[in-house]
């Protein structure tokens, strides 16, 4: 039963059964997993760790100053910047007019295809609420289901954190955790099992992020960040440089809290975006690894400390009893809550082409059923690359966006959604209706600041994607 909106009783959990692991193989071989049963919640086995308890004990945190950043973009485009009015419920029915950040046809409900000669019929048996196929590379949207509908994201809202903080610290940097970096950890949380007064690298909390999808290590790094009220604000200012207007940060983890949604479209830009960053990359690919455990002495005095293996709980990356590792698969990010339903965000690549496929609360209460209507997705997509016209198109950030001498002519942002993408840059705009010198200035200025922030993306229209990594695993 879909629980709403009551995040005490709901659940952040994506870490059933997984099957034995065999070695990495070539991404064009599929490989059957063995082992592993249903897609509940028993305990793992080898090693990693059960849900388990969030901290008893809760400290208060007090509201954080918002970033410089984030001020200061508010002050020269309030309304680009407004937070959107996310409904307080999830619905069955979409809503009848969504934004049109990417594309007038993206904001219509239902499905959106425009099929060429030859090109493929979509899969018949789609039971998500909402979906997108898209070339990650040009940023093509291939076909989509209610693309902008705002539903509650699950643990897929971490490539929104991932892609938010991981340039903070280098991998080496270390973390002895207190009470407080625990505190305020939701009720049934997906854990990767830190131990208070224990010490974590950086690395490690990262792969406890992507691999176990740990709440736990999310609240350790954002505890690194000044807390998690500071973390929201960074996240959700991200959000709106991304252009992903459909976002609303409430945790960082993703857990169920009320007004916290996202869209099959925000969350495929957080993962086009992520895709940039080699750590990134590589976590996302990362099928096991080896993970910190407890300090222990023994009867002589003597210290150890013995990691134990996780494992990935995407299952198109690490399969299971009736999914297989899809060819090519390189990420990204799976999720689960009592709101959300299961979510999935994932980028594999086939013959030179690179699609990114999100699948947001299937219907069909069936095992895996996330990652088998992705896989068809999938499937379609890489048949019908070249054979379909594309209904949209994945925005580029916006420092990107006002600082490409191409995006006013192309007129790429496209639409007129909340995310403020259908606007021109300011520093391009006119100043004739009583804005004056004030708004000649701002406009400069936030030119001035677009060009410095968006030097890195002065391309064209594509946005191509550094090598993947396709699924590794670690010492």
């Amino acid at each position: 039963m879909i629980q709403l909106h009551t995040p005490n009783a709901s659940r952040n959990q994506e870490t059933g059964r997984l099957s034995f692991m065999v070695s990495v193989s070539p991404h064009a071989v599929r490989i059957r997993a063995r082992g592993g049963e249903g897609g509940g919640t028993d305990p793992i086995t080898g090693g990693t760790f059960p849900l388990v308890p969030a901290p008893k004990k809760a400290l208060r945190r007090s509201l954080t100053v918002t970033s410089a950043a984030l001020t200061a973009l508010a002050l020269l485009s309030p309304t680009a910047l407004a937070a959107p009015s996310p409904s307080t419920s999830p619905s069955a029915t979409p809503p009848a007019s969504m934004s049109g950040v990417g594309g007038a046809r993206l904001g219509k409900p239902g499905t959106q295809v425009d099929l060429a000669g030859g090109a493929p019929v979509l899969p018949k048996d789609l039971t998500a609420r909402s979906w997108i196929v898209a070339d990650a590379e040009s940023g093509d949207v291939l076909a989509a289901h209610n693309a902008h509908w705002e539903l509650a994201p699950a643990s897929t809202l971490k490539m929104l954190f991932a892609d938010t903080l991981l340039p903070k610290w280098p991998k080496t940097t270390k973390r002895k955790v207190q009470v407080s970096d625990l505190a305020g950890i939701g009720s049934g949380s997906s854990m990767v099992g830190i131990k208070e007064e224990e010490t974590y690298t950086v690395h490690d909390l990262w792969l406890g992020v992507f691999l176990r999808s740990g709440n736990d290590a999310v609240h350790v790094l954002s505890a690194m960040n000044d807390g998690v009220e500071k973390t929201v604000a960074d996240m959700n200012a991200h959000a709106k440089e991304l252009q992903a207007g459909d976002t609303t940060v409430v945790s960082p983890d993703g857990y169920d809290m009320p007004g916290q949604v996202s869209s099959a479209y925000d969350l495929t830009l957080f993962a086009r975006s992520g895709l940039q960053k080699k750590d990134f990359r590589e976590y996302a690919s990362t099928v096991r690894a080896k993970f910190p455990g407890e300090t222990k002495k023994d009867k002589k005095g003597k210290t150890s400390r013995e990691p134990f293996e996780i494992q990935n709980t995407n299952r198109l990356l690490a399969g299971d009893t009736d999914v297989e590792v899809y060819p090519g698969i390189a990420g990204v990010k799976n999720g689960y809550t009592t709101n959300a339903g299961n979510t999935f965000t994932g980028v594999a690549e086939q013959g030179g082409k690179v699609l990114l496929v999100t699948v947001m609360h299937p219907a069909e209460d069936k095992h895996n059923e996330v990652y088998k209507e992705t896989a068809r997705l999938f499937d379609w997509g890489f048949r019908a690359a070249g054979k379909v016209r594309p209904v949209g198109e994945l925005v580029r950030p916006r420092s990107a966006t006002a600082a490409s001498p191409s995006a006013e002519a192309s007129g790429e942002a496209g639409g007129t959604g909340k995310g403020g993408a259908g606007t021109k840059p300011v520093a391009g705009a006119a100043a004739g209706d009583g804005a004056g010198g004030a708004g000649v200035a701002a406009g400069i200025a936030a030119g001035v600041l677009a060009l410095l922030a968006g030097g890195a993306f002065l391309i064209n229209r594509k946005w191509p994607l550094p090598d993947l990594v396709r699924r590794r695993t670690r010492p």
